[in-house]
């Protein structure tokens, strides 16, 4: 599968992926990834920042709290203008446009940090938008992304539940068969089935690389890995949100911090 073609399938999830999203049914996100990350992410304040993926401006917004200049890109128009009306009618100063992460529109050298939130995963080149990431970042500037975590959500997952429907443990297979655009349908979990009714599946294509592939890809790039995050609920997220308690069995996510060296490599 081609990035247009990869462009097209969010471009068409786009506004039922905002509406959802925004109603609070992307749990994993709001209650362990993002959170998880923004814990990992070091402090941005005042730092010129881009996030490469941004789909409708969550996330970008939650940075921009923190004090960063923000610019958010992704290669759906939908998600963009749904972006930049919350952006008009609560103001944070970012910049929302559309473009692709596997040719960035900036010259280099342009930022402080990039972000990818679940977004490289989904990119049919991630060496490509790693080596762009890379470009445009300052020396010494970092780059931090969040993927499916490699090693327990591969091609086949599947969550082993006691009787009484609690998580026991995670059936995986198919690890080493990467996949170049296999589209994958599915709903947020949370999603009361009889809105699902009502409502399309997303159709994601999935570019599934082990995890040897993408420390190979990262360190290709010219990154130099600082950092890495295997983020799980707590306790009381788990008792609180109990779709979320498979994450305290086996990570779903993967988070990576990588620094753009001050100077090159002999």
């Amino acid at each position: 599968m081609d990035a247009t073609d990869a462009a097209a399938l969010w471009e068409a999830n786009a506004d039922a992926w905002t509406r959802l999203s925004r109603a609070g049914y992307d749990i994993y996100r709001d209650q362990v990834n993002t959170p998880a990350f923004l814990a990992m992410l070091p402090p941005v304040d005042g730092l010129d920042g881009l996030d490469v993926g941004c789909g409708e401006g969550s996330n970008t917004r939650q940075l921009a709290r923190r004090g960063a200049r923000m610019r958010g890109l992704d290669i759906a128009p939908t998600f963009i203008r749904h972006a930049r009306q919350i952006e008009q009618a609560e103001p944070l100063g970012i910049d929302f446009q559309v473009g692709d992460g596997m040719a960035l529109p900036f010259a280099g050298d342009s930022f402080d940090f990039v972000t990818a939130f679940m977004s490289l995963m989904d990119m049919p080149d991630q060496g490509r938008a790693l080596q762009e990431a890379c470009r445009v970042l300052r020396p010494g500037g970092f780059l931090q992304f969040s993927i499916l975590h490699p090693c327990f959500v591969p091609p086949h997952r599947k969550v082993l539940r006691e009787t009484d429907g609690s998580a026991r443990a995670i059936e995986v297979a198919g690890y080493f068969d990467e996949m170049d655009g296999d589209v994958e349908t599915w709903w947020f979990s949370s999603l009361p089935h009889e809105q699902r009714e009502q409502v399309a599946p997303f159709r994601i294509a999935r570019f599934h690389r082990t995890l040897s592939s993408w420390v190979e890809t990262i360190c290709q790039a010219g990154l130099v890995i600082q950092h890495f995050g295997e983020p799980c609920a707590s306790v009381e997220t788990a008792q609180a949100f109990p779709i979320v308690a498979d994450t305290r069995v086996a990570g779903i996510f993967l988070h990576v911090r990588a620094v753009k060296p001050k100077a090159p490599f002999l």
